[in-house]
């Protein structure tokens, strides 16, 4: 038995001498023609010599050809030399921000790309790692062990990227999702915010890169509070349907999701009630996906009518046929369909009532009270122009 292992061992023995013999051979040749640095001469032997410290095993091929090391690389201009630098930038530009896992990506000059293909080619060496996988690898192992985490190729919390081009760095982070709801209790506060002027939404210096520069809206006050919390950027919401400017949205609220965009913080706190002015926000929480871009779902809506001549609350009765009725929403060429499923009426005075409806999200609601392109409406149905004062919600459900 001991024979057989002396056995084996002489012959791995022989198997690594020959293979650094074939080595020093290639090498030479290479080095005789170009200048290459101690991390790209062992680059592009480590693998056959199934070695794993690059910088090492170059030196010590150019210490067994008795060469000495030149002052600047042909292929990577000695950038590989520099990777403790490169760690270290990427440490500070991702000190802000929370994260387990990461993704290290690089841009190179085409120059470099080009020179390191012209030797690999020249001199056939294949199964070998490039130099910018060599050296997005290399940063990627150094920045993992200083900061106790994870590299992650397919879904990583961020993503760091050294741009060797322009000498910058930049660091982006995975989005964020949340859900939650919201209750209006005040008139007068526009759902939605009117994006920078300077930048139409995309982010620049005048807005702080939020895409927005006010925050008087519901949309503004959420996403100043996301702002505050997350470090983020931008936001982005998917309304479950909208109101107007003058409508309250009351009870158990308006459900919304919000796409975090670029957040520093990750494990945030918060609470089941936050009050904004006249806006409160109703149990955010993080989920786990992108949510879909449409939800169904059903509205309890008030509406205050006017109408252009006096009516009697028998008038009104023409109103119970639209329940469980089908209601066309034409815009332009499409036609979608809606339903009411309760219908209620109160009459206020001699020319304007309340109805109290619950009816499929998306109903255009002014459109049908006055008859613009829905059918049947409320205008027709009573023959007597109508008016939509203001409307409110009661309760937006998704189904």
């Amino acid at each position: 038995m001991q024979a057989k292992l002396l056995a084996k061992s002489s012959q791995k023995q022989k198997s690594s001498h020959s293979k650094l013999t074939q080595t020093l051979s290639i090498a030479k040749k290479i080095l005789d023609e170009y200048s290459l640095c101690v991390a790209c001469t062992g680059r592009l032997f480590a693998k056959k010599l199934d070695l794993s410290s690059h910088e090492q095993l170059g030196k010590k091929i150019y210490r067994l050809l008795q060469k000495n090391e030149p002052n600047k690389c042909f292929v990577c201009k000695n950038f590989l030399l520099k990777t403790s630098h490169f760690v270290e930038k990427l440490i500070e530009i991702s000190s802000e921000y929370e994260f387990l896992t990461f993704l290290v990506g690089s841009i190179l000059k085409p120059s470099i790309v080009d020179n390191d293909d012209e030797i690999r080619s020249k001199f056939h060496l294949r199964g070998i790692d490039s130099v910018k996988t060599d050296f997005t690898n290399q940063i990627a192992k150094n920045f993992s062990s200083k900061t106790k985490s994870q590299i992650d190729y397919l879904n990583p919390e961020i993503t760091l990227t050294i741009d060797l081009k322009s000498d910058s760095y930049q660091v982006k982070s995975k989005p964020l999702f949340l859900f939650g709801k919201y209750t209006k209790t005040e008139r007068g506060i526009p759902q939605k915010e009117k994006p920078c002027s300077n930048c139409d939404g995309k982010g620049c210096r005048t807005c702080n890169n939020h895409g927005i520069c006010t925050f008087d809206s519901v949309e503004g006050k959420i996403a100043k509070l996301v702002f505050d919390k997350f470090g983020a950027d931008q936001i982005k919401i998917t309304w479950i349907g909208g109101e107007d400017k003058s409508s309250l949205v009351l009870n158990k609220g308006r459900p919304f999701f919000v796409k975090v965009i670029n957040p520093k913080k990750r494990n945030v706190r918060l609470g089941k009630k936050i009050t904004k002015d006249k806006v409160v926000i109703h149990n955010l929480y993080p989920i786990k996906q992108n949510p879909k871009t449409s939800f169904p779902f059903k509205t309890k809506i008030q509406i205050r009518v006017e109408t252009e001549n006096n009516i009697i609350k028998d008038k009104l009765k023409p109103i119970e046929t639209l329940v469980k009725n089908t209601i066309a929403v034409y815009d332009k060429s499409k036609r979608n369909k809606k339903s009411i499923y309760t219908a209620k009426y109160k009459l206020i005075s001699s020319n304007s009532f309340s109805l109290f409806m619950t009816a499929d999200g998306g109903l255009p609601i002014k459109r049908f009270v006055e008859g613009n392109d829905v059918f049947p409406n409320l205008t027709d149905l009573l023959g007597t122009k109508c008016s939509c004062k203001e409307f409110d919600f009661y309760e937006v459900r998704l189904v």
